[in-house]
C-alpha cells in the first residue's frame, strides 16, 4: 500500500478529516474531532510504512499474537491502540478492514446525536 492509498481510504470515511495537530509530519485522521488513524510521513519516506489504529482490546491481543507486524500502539494507550506495519504480513485488505474497525470504534464512542448527524450525511 502506498501513502496516497492510505490517505484516500481514510479521507473517504464519512465525516473524516485530515490534520497535522502535533507537528508537520504526523498525519492524523479524525472523525468529529476524534482520532481513528495516525502515521508519520517522515517514517513513510524512510520505508517504515506504519500507522496507529484504535482496536477492540480482545481483538488487539489476537492480532498481536497472529501478526508480527501488529504491535502495541507506539506512544498510545497500548490496550486500545495498535501500531500496524503495512506491506509485511498484514495484507492491504486486512489493513483496510482494521482502519474501518478503528473508525467504527470511534463512531461508537460519539454521542447518539453526533452519530445521527453522520448518518444524515450519507
Amino acid at each position: 500500500m502506498h501513502i496516497e492509498q492510505l490517505r484516500e481510504f481514510c479521507i473517504r470515511k464519512n465525516g473524516a478529516t485530515e490534520e497535522f495537530p502535533f507537528d508537520e509530519v504526523t498525519l492524523v485522521f479524525k472523525v468529529k474531532g476524534k482520532m481513528f488513524a495516525l502515521t508519520s510521513l517522515a517514517k513513510w519516506e524512510k520505508g517504515d510504512n506504519s500507522l496507529n489504529l484504535k482496536c477492540n482490546p480482545d481483538r488487539a491481543e489476537k492480532l498481536r499474537n497472529e501478526y508480527e507486524s501488529v504491535q502495541p500502539g507506539w506512544h498510545m494507550n497500548k490496550k486500545h491502540w495498535n501500531t500496524v506495519t503495512l506491506n509485511n504480513d498484514v495484507s492491504d485488505d486486512l489493513a483496510f478492514e482494521l482502519i474501518t474497525h478503528s473508525y467504527n470504534l470511534v463512531i461508537k464512542g460519539l454521542s447518539k446525536k453526533v452519530q445521527e448527524e453522520l448518518i444524515k450525511q450519507l
